[in-house]
C-alpha cells in the first residue's frame, strides 16, 4: 500500500456519494440489489466502530420516473420536482430497510445553496450532520430537487459530496459513479490508461475528460467528478474515485480508481461553500482602492469604495464584486437591498450614520462573509 493510500485506511469519517446510474435502471426505478450491495459495503465498514459514513446520493429523481411513466429524466424544473418528490421518499425508504438488515439507522438530511452558504444555516447543517454521526445513524444527504430553484442548485451531487466532505470535516471523499476511475483517454477504447494518483492540477493537463454519463439517469459526468475532486483536495481532503462495484477495495485502500491527493489545508470556515455553491444574484463594481482593500488586505467592503450596483438582490443575498475591468475578484453575502444601495456608494459610512441612523455604519459585506476569488 502506498503512503498515500494510506490516508484511506486512516480515514475516521468518511463521506461517500454515490451516482443515479449505480442506483437505478436506465428507464428509472431503484435497483434494490445494487442499493443492498453499497449498503452491505458500507455497513461492514462502520461495523467496528472505528469509521463514520456520511452517504451523499443522487437517484431521487431517476428512482421517480417509472412511479409517474415517465419515459426520461424530464427537462423542465417542475417536473424534475415532481418526480424527485416520490422518488425521494422511496430512496429514503429502500435505504432504510437495506441498513435496518445490520441495525443500522438513517436520518435524511435534503440541502440547497441557500442553506448552506449563510452563517446560522450553515452551522445549523454541521450540527445536524454531527449529532446524527455521533448517535450512530448513516446521515443519508441529497439536493433538496423538490424544493430547489436554478438560483440555488447545487447542480450536482458530486459537488454538493465535495462541500459535505469539507462541511463536516471529513478525513476522506469516495466518488462512485459507473466508471472505475479517471483514464488519459475514453476508457473504452484501446490505448488507454488508468490515472492510478492525482498529486495536483499540473497532473491533469492535458487529459481529456468525458462530460457525460452511461446511464442517461443523472447530470454528472467526468468532468463534474474531477472538479468535485479538486474542491475536496483543495480543501484538504483526499479523495478516491472509483466504480460502485469497487467500493469496498475503495474503502481498504486497495489500488483501485483514481486517488487525488489533498492540496489545501483544511480549514472550518463555510467560504468554500460562498466560493463554490452560491449562485450570485447581482455584482458590485468597486473602485481600484477598494479592490486592493478587499482582495490584498481582507478587508470588508464600505460604501465609499463601490463605483456601480447591477441587478436586483436582497440583504443576505451572494453578489460578486468586479474590480473596473468587470473582472470577479471575489464574492460575498450584502447586507442591503440592491434598492438601497446606490444611495449609498462613494460616501463614509460614518456620514451614512449621522444622516440615515446607527443602522447604516456597518458594511456592505463584512470580510466574514466575503471570499476572495483566485487570488
Amino acid at each position: 500500500m502506498t503512503v498515500a493510500r494510506q490516508y484511506v485506511t486512516e480515514a475516521r469519517r468518511v463521506v461517500v456519494k454515490v451516482g443515479s446510474s449505480s442506483l437505478t435502471t436506465a428507464s428509472g426505478g431503484l435497483d434494490a440489489d445494487r442499493v443492498d450491495a453499497l449498503v452491505d459495503v458500507l455497513a461492514k465498514v462502520r461495523s467496528g466502530g472505528e469509521k463514520e459514513i456520511v452517504l451523499v446520493s443522487s437517484g431521487a429523481i431517476a428512482a421517480g420516473l417509472a412511479p409517474l411513466g415517465l419515459a426520461r429524466r424530464p427537462r423542465d424544473l417542475a417536473r424534475q420536482q415532481a418526480a424527485a418528490s416520490v422518488g425521494q421518499g422511496l430512496l429514503v425508504a429502500r435505504y432504510t430497510a437495506s441498513f435496518a438488515r445490520y441495525g443500522v439507522r438513517v436520518g435524511q438530511v435534503l440541502l440547497t445553496t441557500d442553506d448552506t452558504s449563510r452563517r446560522a444555516h450553515y452551522r445549523n447543517a454541521y450540527r445536524t450532520l454531527d449529532q446524527l454521526l455521533a448517535m450512530g445513524a448513516v446521515p443519508v444527504v441529497n439536493e433538496n430537487d423538490t424544493v430547489a430553484t436554478d438560483e440555488i442548485r447545487f447542480g450536482d451531487n458530486d459537488r454538493l459530496a465535495a462541500l459535505v466532505a469539507h462541511l463536516v470535516r471529513a478525513d476522506l471523499l469516495v466518488l462512485l459513479s459507473d466508471v472505475d476511475g479517471l483514464y488519459d483517454g475514453d476508457p473504452g477504447k484501446p490505448g488507454t490508461s488508468r490515472i492510478a494518483e492525482v498529486r495536483g492540477p499540473a497532473d491533469l493537463a492535458g487529459v481529456e475528460i468525458g462530460s457525460a454519463g452511461k446511464a442517461g439517469v443523472g447530470t454528472g459526468g467526468m468532468v463534474t467528478k474531477v472538479e468535485a475532486a479538486r474542491i475536496a483536495a483543495a480543501a484538504g481532503v483526499p479523495v478516491v474515485l472509483t466504480s460502485a462495484s469497487r467500493a469496498a477495495d475503495a474503502l481498504a485502500g486497495r489500488d483501485t480508481g483514481t486517488y487525488f491527493r489533498h492540496t489545501g489545508r483544511r480549514s472550518a470556515d463555510r467560504l468554500l461553500w460562498l466560493a463554490h455553491a452560491s449562485t450570485p444574484q447581482g455584482a458590485l463594481t468597486l473602485d481600484d482602492g477598494a479592490v486592493r482593500a478587499v482582495v490584498e488586505g481582507r478587508k470588508s467592503l464600505l460604501p465609499a469604495g463601490i463605483a456601480s450596483v447591477d441587478g436586483e438582490f436582497t440583504a443576505g443575498d451572494p453578489v460578486e464584486l468586479r474590480d473596473a475591468e468587470g473582472r470577479a475578484v471575489a464574492r460575498g453575502l450584502v447586507n442591503y437591498d440592491s434598492r438601497e444601495l446606490p444611495l449609498l456608494l462613494g460616501r463614509s459610512t460614518r456620514d451614512l450614520a449621522r444622516e440615515l441612523g446607527p443602522a447604516y455604519e456597518r458594511e456592505v459585506v463584512h470580510r466574514d462573509d466575503l471570499v476572495v476569488l483566485n487570488p
